[in-house]
Formats: C-alpha cells, structure tokens, sequence
C-alpha cells in the first residue's frame, strides 16, 4: 500500500505540473492568427516579432523563427526550414514527462496485484496456525486487506491512464496548431512578399 501511495502522489505531482505547463505554453490559435496575420498583411514585421516576444509559447515561437527569416529577406525554404526546426525544439517541452503517466499507470496496476498475492500468502499462512474458531475471522481480514491493495493499485493505474490521454490529445492539438500556424504564416509570406517591408 506504501509503494502504491509513492506512485499515487508522483502521478498527482505529474498531472498537476502538466496540467499548469501546458496552460502556460497553450494560447488560443485563432486570436493569434488574426492579430498576428494582420500585422503582417500591413507590412509591419518587427511588431509582428515584438508580438511573438511578448507572447512566449511553442506557437509563437514557431511564427518568430520565420518572421525572422522573412525578415532577413531569406527565401522561401529557409523560412519554413526554420519554423520546422521550431517545431521540433517546442514538441519536447509540449510533452514533458507526460509519458511517465502511463509507466505509473502500469506500474500501480502491477503493484497492486504483487500486494494483494503477498496478502493472500500471509493470510494462509496465518490461518495455518491458527485455531478454528479464528481462522475465518483472520482470513477474511487478510484477503479483505489483500484486496483493498489491488482496488488502491486499480484507482491510480486509472487517473495515471486517463491523465495520459487526456494530456497526449492537448499535446497534440498544441503540436498540430504549431504545424497549421506555420503552414498560414508561409502561406501568407508568399502570397503578400510584395507588402512586407522589414
């Protein structure tokens, strides 16, 4: 039960820094398209920069590496190069150490059944040597005991693997917004090459 209660306590300390970094790291797609595509349709890249700046996020991050690319009056490939390379660099700090939520998952339900055949094994063990007018008594708090084990192994294994998947949809979308934003943006840069001035 002590070593369920370890995994039980690091899978709420995963699920609460998760929970925090990605609504820091996450912002809403559309406003930032609409603010940010504006500024560039009116030419004015280093707002659109000083933008991003002020707005760290995997997304923003992304549309500055090509801002500053387009910027620079680099072509076309670089630009999307570059935002590319972006994308790869925030993916890990969009994932963290989400991945551990399904180890802990796994490792609560595997717990949980070694306590209770542990259990099992002192019960009959005690029962054993015991008297008969006992030995029902005490083998129905040991399996009891055993139990309650692999019910504490099961409610962890299930907040750690719904956790999990909860979080693996949010880091995709995030992963997905980075990849549609930089499509735009370079959609956009070429398009209005013309209208941008550095």
């Amino acid at each position: 039960m002590y070593i369920i209660a370890v995994v039980f306590a690091a899978t709420m300390v995963l699920v609460i820094e998760r929970i925090l970094t990605l609504q820091k790291l996450t912002i809403d797609k559309s406003s930032l398209n609409e603010s940010l595509f504006s500024m560039i349709l009116r030419g004015d890249l280093k707002q659109a920069i000083t933008f991003c700046d002020r707005k760290p996020a995997p997304v923003t991050n992304t549309l500055k590496a090509g801002l500053v690319q387009v910027l620079n009056r680099r072509p076309d490939e670089e630009v999307q190069v570059a935002m590319d390379a972006s994308v790869l660099r925030e993916t890990p700090r969009l994932e963290g150490w989400t991945a551990f939520l399904a180890v802990f998952g796994n490792v609560a339900v595997l717990i949980g059944l070694m306590g209770t055949i542990f259990g099992l094994i002192a019960s009959f063990r005690g029962v054993a040597n015991a008297d008969a007018a006992t030995k029902a008594q005490m083998l129905s708090a040991g399996i009891s005991e055993a139990l309650n084990c692999t019910a504490f192994g099961l409610l962890v294994a299930i907040i750690a693997i719904v956790s999990y998947g909860f979080f693996q949809i949010r880091i995709g979308r995030a992963i997905n917004d980075m990849q549609e934003s930089s499509m735009n943006l370079m959609n956009l840069v070429v398009a209005n090459r013309d209208k941008i001035k550095g």
